[in-house]
């Protein structure tokens, strides 16, 4: 997101006062392992304060790099800059690790006609697994400390969670914008506890273990990466699928190959997850044993059918229209004759965002010289005129039958 690691390492304003056990340290203990029989990764506690990498948060704002999100993170910009207006007395920040990666760190083949899908969203939506064990934890934190109080943050307020993960010694900051742990990678979700229990704070992760690689900067598709550890949301494959509601930019379209929710690239090419230790969490396995969709059946879905689809699924942020139109533009990118009726079909589709995708795809298809006769009749019986030469984009991969 920002340049985080440009900026002074140290903690941010002084810690606030809190209530303080006297065996605190046996406390943290306690609290270690309670946090791992609910089925947490790691633990890490970081003081309350203002988060150390806020002004360059502001920065990356100002620059207009937060893409969809440009708006919200804006507008609650002075909430995250201060923990202490999401819960009044908060001392520290209880920060936890999740491992989700499920098959291996390697990415998985994805057969044609299929659209691939960011790890974390194969399974279960993690927020309401996540949110149960933290309201567990912080249960058990109330008790053991009568009077205390905590509040469990899992995506769910402006809290810089990767701030504060990193101020616990969770991980230090990738030059893809992720929290990298050397012991795990970087496929595990973040869960924060803020309480006014005033708990010892574990020492960040100053060293730059991404050295002089570069991976996920040069394998990035859409060159999303201005500069090291600085992400222009605008053009990342993930927002574009999941946040961005409207068309996807004509110059970015091919790039997006065959995504349809998220992307891991970055992530896949990190060395250090070629040993990530995975998980077998039965929430996080993918559904239905796909980790990747059919995209003719996606295009067929209703309003309704989408719902009872992806019921419990991340893959309801996208919204129908806005996967509708991502399986278009993968079948675009990579032509697949058995799913002609239903990109057709979309041409029909409801939303215009969903039929413009379409007209797209198939004017792609047109200038692959797949099945070109049947896409041109299609676009031109909805007074669509398509010459050899109107096809946006670069051209399109090899068709598959």
């Amino acid at each position: 997101m920002v340049d985080v690691m440009q900026e002074k390492l140290v903690p941010g304003t002084p810690r606030q006062s809190g209530r303080r056990e006297g065996d605190a340290g046996g406390l943290v203990a306690e609290l270690r392992s309670v946090a791992s029989s609910l089925g947490f990764g790691r633990l890490g506690i970081a003081p309350v304060a203002r988060p150390p990498h806020h002004d360059a948060f502001r920065t990356w704002l100002a620059r207009g790099l937060a893409g969809p999100m440009q708006e919200w993170l804006a507008r609650h910009e002075p909430l995250r800059g201060d923990p202490t207006l999401l819960l009044e007395g908060a001392a520290s920040v209880i920060m936890l690790a999740t491992d989700h990666a499920t098959r291996g760190g390697a990415a998985p083949v994805v057969e044609p006609g299929q659209g691939r899908v960011a790890r974390y969203a194969w399974g279960d939506d993690y927020h309401d697994l996540l949110r149960a064990r933290a309201n567990d934890l912080g249960v058990w934190l109330e008790r053991r400390v009568p009077g205390c109080r905590t509040r469990g943050v899992v995506d769910s307020a402006p809290l810089a969670e990767r701030d504060f993960a990193w101020l616990a010694g969770l991980g230090w900051f990738g030059k893809n914008t992720m929290l990298i742990d050397p012991r795990a990678g970087s496929y595990f979700f973040l869960t924060a506890i803020l309480t006014d229990v005033d708990l010892p704070a574990d020492a960040p992760l100053v060293t730059d273990h991404c050295g002089t690689c570069t991976a996920c900067l040069d394998a990035c598709p859409t060159q999303a990466f201005p500069a090291p550890r600085v992400l222009d949301a605008n053009r990342c494959i993930s927002s574009l699928t999941i946040e961005h509601r409207g068309a996807v930019p004509d110059d970015l379209r091919a790039s997006v190959g065959d995504w349809i929710f998220g992307c891991d690239i970055c992530q896949e090419v990190c060395p250090w997850n070629r040993h990530a230790p995975g998980s077998d969490e039965p929430a996080f396995q993918p559904r239905q044993a796909e980790a990747s969709l059919s995209l003719a059946d996606l295009l067929a879905l209703d309003e309704a059918g989408f719902r009872r689809r992806f019921k419990g699924s991340p893959l309801l942020r996208a919204k129908r229209h806005g996967l509708a139109r991502s399986a278009a533009i993968a079948l675009g990118n990579r032509p697949h004759p058995p799913a002609f009726a239903s990109l057709v079909a979309a041409l029909d589709d409801m939303e215009p965002v969903v039929r413009e995708a379409a007209v797209w795809a198939l004017t792609r298809w047109i200038v692959a010289g797949v099945m070109p006769q049947e896409a041109r009749g299609a676009l031109a019986a909805r007074g669509h005129i398509v010459s050899s030469t109107s096809a946006a984009g670069s051209r399109p991969g090899p068709s598959t039958a």
